[in-house]
């Protein structure tokens, strides 16, 4: 008796071979961009700087303000430690302190005490409030403003011969003190500088973007970083960092683990975080980002392009924009509803009266050709076409039927 030899299933799995089919184009361009990240980090790590680093020509750099400060003979010198800044104070010295909220409790009292000794100027960019308590003290933090051109509206010689600067931030105030406050924002200057001890001056700015590269030359940026800078003979750019040994107590750990930092300036300490990174790591990430989503349109590719088909039956175009209508009051979406009769509108009005599709929809252009031809007045035209949503029902209807009564004028006029 011949027994009967049972078919081997077939297997759908894909095999190695086709795994390594699909997947080494993937596998390729990734090899290709981690190589090519870490050659290019390699190459810039050995000039790499941070935000407001003398030394650094990035956009984020400051060199430009410290190669003007030299050719104007101020000596500038970089300091990375505490010591090296409180050793370097004096009456004849500018210490510039770029990071106050990266200081420690036990820094920052450190930091004041030889500062105000020194009967120098101590500049401090956007310390926030608990910064601010210890560097600067009577003085108080305001939250954040957006940076913008602002007048300075103030007596301070520098700030009035500088003119309008890029300023904002942090702003400050300091009750019952005679300090002079400049360039308000939203009512709250974001520029403040106290008398100290003798001939000495404490500076608090809200923001350091006009110290940027990439600012220096607009405004009056650059005539206010020389003269709040250059006022002495000497420049101590201080750079504080978490290697600092002073930022350690003596049993190793953070001598202000628990400082009692408000959120307004822990969201401060956070941008002072993001420039310690090297920009080597945040090239990497960014390749590989741009990895992901190419590998998401190649794979994207397989479904096949978009098709159009035609439909079963024909609809009227009446049917179709009361449907639409229906969908549009189901979901009370009045504004979305407004929004579709005023560009349709524009469109239709925008060929009567010879503007271009291209800027029917803009309102500088659009209200003027219309108002050639209609009685109606320019502010009337801007609420009609491009003004805001309808209260309610009533209005969505009153506002379609004055968009059909301006069309009608525009036609036969």
């Amino acid at each position: 008796m011949t027994t009967a030899t049972a078919p081997s299933p077939t297997s759908t799995a894909p095999t190695p071979h086709q795994v390594w089919k699909h997947a080494r184009g993937l596998l390729i361009a990734l090899l290709i961009l981690m190589i090519a990240g870490i050659t290019f980090a390699a190459v810039r790590s050995g000039t790499n700087y941070g935000h407001l680093d003398p030394r650094s020509p990035d956009p984020k750099g400051s060199r430009a303000a410290a190669e003007l400060l030299k050719d104007r003979g101020v000596s500038v010198t970089v300091a990375t430690t505490l010591d090296e800044a409180t050793t370097a104070v004096g009456p004849d010295t500018t210490l510039l302190v770029t990071g106050p909220n990266l200081l420690t409790p036990s820094q920052q009292h450190r930091l004041h005490e030889a500062t105000t000794a020194s009967t120098g100027r101590t500049l401090l960019i956007a310390p926030g409030p608990a910064a601010v308590s210890r560097l600067a003290p009577g003085v108080r933090a305001e939250p954040h403003h957006p940076v913008s051109a602002i007048t300075p509206s103030c007596a301070l010689p520098a700030a009035r011969s500088a003119g309008t600067a890029d300023m904002g931030g942090i702003r400050y105030t300091a009750p019952g003190s005679t300090a002079t406050a400049c360039y308000p924002s939203d009512g709250t200057p974001s520029l403040l500088v106290r008398k100290e001890r003798g001939d000495g001056d404490t500076v608090l700015l809200g923001s350091p973007d006009f110290l940027h590269n990439e600012r220096l030359d607009q405004q009056g940026n650059a005539s206010l970083a020389l003269q709040l800078l250059g006022s002495r003979a000497h420049l101590v750019w201080y750079l504080p960092s978490l290697t600092d040994p002073s930022a350690t107590s003596d049993d190793g750990s953070p001598d202000g683990a628990d400082d009692g930092r408000t959120g307004e300036e822990t969201s401060g300490d956070e941008s002072d975080f993001l420039d310690l990174i090297p920009s080597g790591w945040l090239w990497g990430a960014l390749q590989l980002a741009l990895a992901a989503v190419l590998a998401a349109i190649w794979r994207s590719r397989r479904l096949g392009p978009l098709v159009t088909e035609r439909l079963p039956v024909a609809i009227r175009a009446s049917e179709s924009a009361e449907g639409r209508a229906g969908l549009y009051r189901k979901a009370n979406a009045r504004d979305r509803a407004a929004a579709s009769l005023r560009a349709a509108a524009r469109t239709r009005i925008a060929r009567l009266t010879g503007v271009t599709a291209r800027e029917a929809h803009t309102s500088h252009v659009l209200l003027p050709a219309v108002a050639a031809r209609t009685t109606t007045t320019d502010g009337e035209l801007s609420i009609l076409l491009f003004g805001p949503a309808p209260a309610d029902d009533a209005a969505l209807v009153l506002l379609a039927d004055h968009l059909d009564a301006l069309e009608r004028e525009v036609r036969t006029s």
